[in-house]
């Protein structure tokens, strides 16, 4: 597997409406992309910042993949995205490296991506996502 840059970072939110006052009118920066993932239960915003992208993540119903996080920890940072090449591999590698993949398999992402994510007890407290394509 090739790791390539920082993909992202993804931040859930309860309201993205509410929270694109701050990345677009304060900050001036725009939203290059919107993806509605039904099977994640999430709408997803993505916002460009040089070679890196800010993801909102809001929940679309009460049993999202964020749902849980949002009710425990409220919003703000949910996980570090890495892009890299080979993200079939991870799997095996990082079992073989003692770390905890969240799936067996790789699963679809927004924007056609092959995503895999990493168990933040075995990462040092990060939830990892590990991105494979480009948006």
């Amino acid at each position: 597997m090739k790791t390539n840059k920082i993909d992202h970072i993804g931040i859930v939110v309860k309201n993205a409406k509410e929270r694109l006052k701050l990345y677009e009118d304060f900050l001036g920066l725009k939203v290059t992309h919107i993806e509605e993932l039904p099977e994640r239960g999430l709408r997803v915003y993505f916002i460009q910042i040089g070679e890196t992208r800010i993801e909102l993540l809001e929940a679309t119903n009460e049993n999202s993949e964020i749902s849980g996080f949002l009710e425990k920890r409220g919003e703000g940072i949910h996980h570090i995205a890495i892009n890299v090449e080979g993200i079939e591999n991870a799997v095996e590698l990082a079992r073989l490296k003692g770390f905890k993949p969240l799936s067996d398999e790789p699963k679809k992402g927004a924007g056609g991506t092959k995503v895999l994510f990493l168990h933040p007890k075995t990462t040092g407290g990060i939830l990892l996502e590990l991105v494979e394509g480009e948006h």
